[in-house]
């Protein structure tokens, strides 16, 4: 498999949250990515427990409502060396024109300026970082193909 060369931002869509050409930031120094929500409900029904996460929304577009079966919770340091409890949920993430399936953390990234960061283990054995360049992604646009 080839490596793609990323830059050290981009943009990307994430279809299952109802999110499409977000700004997203490389983070080599991260093992996951993280993502952006603003409300993070645990909702019990039945016995059942599930996760309902509103995303950010922008200017022009509300914030997405998704509701998760799936999750789990993990213990993660921050970059400032704290640790907290932060649930995690799969989906994929659309880059290049081709369909990755990863887990995001759920994270308050409010003061951020980019409400999603790329982790280690989603860039591996995929990706090279140069971060000299910037939206390489938008380059491909006119040849893009949604693969899986």
């Amino acid at each position: 498999m080839e490596k793609i060369i990323i830059g050290r931002k981009d943009h990307a869509d994430l279809p299952l949250f109802g999110l499409k050409h977000v700004p997203v930031k490389i983070d080599t120094g991260a093992y996951t990515s993280s993502i952006h929500c603003d409300h993070i409900t645990l909702i019990e029904s039945d016995g059942e427990e599930f996760l309902k996460v509103e995303f950010f929304g922008t200017e022009t577009t509300e914030a997405p409502i998704v509701t998760f079966e799936t999750f789990v919770t993990k213990k993660v340091r921050s970059s400032s060396g704290q640790e907290e409890f932060r649930y995690f949920v799969q989906g994929d993430i659309i880059l290049f024109g081709k369909k990755y399936n990863t887990m995001f953390s759920l994270s308050e990234r409010l003061n951020m300026r980019y409400p999603i960061l790329l982790g280690r283990k989603l860039l591996k054995r995929r990706f090279i970082v140069d971060t000299t360049k910037i939206d390489l992604s938008l380059n491909n646009l006119k040849t893009t193909i949604y693969t899986k």
